[in-house]
C-alpha cells in the first residue's frame, strides 16, 4: 500500500496540517512520499521522497498546473491513495484530481481500516465505513483526527509542468475582516455546546466566564442554532484556540471542535454522557448535567 501525501504552503510557511498526512501513513503502515509546491528554503521535516515544486513559478494556488504537477508525480509513483488535508485546498483540488484519474473521491476521513475509511455523518453525529469501488481514491484527512509526525530528512526531486495554459490567476491572500471577540489571545475560555439545552441556559456559563475573567466561546451546533455569534465558535471552521484552561461545558467533543481546542493546556469537561468523546482528551471529565454543575462550581469560585 502507498500513498501520495499532498502538502500545502500557504504565504511562504509549510502547514501543520500537512505532518498529520504523514502521521495518517505512519499509524497505519502505509508507504509514502510527498508533493508540496514551496520555495527551495521550506522548513520540511519528512523522511521520504518529496517532490517540490517551485512555488515563485507555480503560485501557491494553481489549480489546473498543480493538478498536472500531481498526476506527473501520480505516473512516477503509481499511488493507492492521494491524500490531501481537509481544507480549502484540499476540497478544490482533491475533486479535480479524482475527475482527472477518474478514481472515487472520500472526503472528511477521520479512520482507517485495511481498504475502508471512517467518515462522519449527520452533522458529526454518527460515522459511517466507507470502502471505494475504484482501486484507487482521492482522499481528504479532517484536521486533527491524525497525530502529526514531523520528523526526519526529505529526500527532494524537483518537477515542472510544461505546456498548460492555467485558467485562472494567483493575485494574493485577502484575510477576513477581525469581528467579535478574539479567541486566540485568550487564557481561560468558558465553551458551550449543545448539552446546555436552550439559548437562556448560556447566561449560567457566561457567570462562570466572568468570575474566572475568561472569554466565552462555542460549539458548532450552537453557532447554528444562533445562541450565540459565529465569531465565538471554536473549530475547523471557527477559531483554533490555545488558553491555559479551556472549559467545555455540554461539548460531546466531535472531532472538528477538538482540532479547534487540542492545544488547550488544561481541559475541564463537564457532560452527562460518560461516554462522550471529550472525555478522552479532559484532563478532569466531570459526569454530570451542565445546568446544575456550573451554578455550584459559579458559586464555590465565588466564595473562594
Amino acid at each position: 500500500m502507498k500513498a501520495l501525501l499532498i502538502g500545502e504552503y500557504k504565504q511562504g510557511k509549510l502547514e501543520e496540517s500537512t505532518y498529520e498526512l504523514v502521521g495518517f501513513a505512519k499509524q497505519f503502515g502505509i508507504d509514502n512520499v510527498m508533493f508540496l509546491v514551496a520555495k527551495d528554503d521550506v522548513d520540511l521535516k519528512y523522511d521520504s521522497k518529496v517532490y517540490i515544486a517551485d512555488a515563485d513559478k507555480y503560485k501557491e494556488y494553481n489549480p489546473d498546473i498543480h493538478t498536472k504537477l500531481i498526476e506527473e508525480v501520480a505516473e512516477k509513483e503509481n499511488p493507492d491513495y492521494i491524500i490531501f488535508s481537509h481544507s480549502s485546498y484540499g476540497w478544490d483540488m482533491a475533486f479535480r484530481l479524482a475527475v482527472k484519474l477518474k478514481v472515487a473521491p472520500i472526503s472528511e476521513v477521520i479512520g482507517y481500516n485495511e481498504g475502508t475509511f471512517v467518515v462522519p455523518c449527520c452533522n458529526s453525529k454518527f460515522r459511517r465505513d466507507v470502502k471505494p469501488k475504484t482501486q484507487k481514491a482521492v482522499i481528504t484527512l479532517q484536521g486533527g483526527a491524525f497525530a502529526p509526525v514531523s520528523e526526519g530528512t526529505p529526500q527532494i526531486e524537483k518537477i515542472d509542468a510544461e505546456g498548460i495554459e492555467p485558467s485562472v490567476e494567483f493575485i494574493d491572500y485577502e484575510m477576513p475582516p477581525k469581528t467579535g471577540v478574539d479567541l486566540t489571545k485568550a487564557e481561560i475560555i468558558v465553551s458551550v455546546g449543545r448539552g446546555v439545552g436552550k439559548k437562556e441556559n448560556i447566561e449560567l456559563e457566561k457567570e462562570l466566564a466572568q468570575t474566572l475573567g475568561a472569554e466565552i466561546g462555542a460549539s458548532r451546533p450552537v453557532v447554528d442554532s444562533e445562541w450565540l455569534d459565529q465569531s465565538y465558535q471554536v473549530g475547523t471552521t471557527g477559531q483554533t484556540v490555545a488558553p491555559k484552561l479551556y472549559i467545555a461545558c455540554g461539548i460531546s467533543g466531535a472531532i472538528q471542535h477538538l482540532a479547534g481546542m487540542k492545544k488547550s493546556g488544561f481541559v475541564v469537561a463537564i457532560n452527562k454522557d460518560k461516554d462522550a468523546p471529550i472525555g478522552e482528551i479532559a484532563d478532569v471529565f466531570v459526569v454530570a448535567d451542565v445546568n446544575e454543575f456550573v451554578p455550584i462550581l459559579t458559586k464555590k469560585l465565588k466564595s473562594a
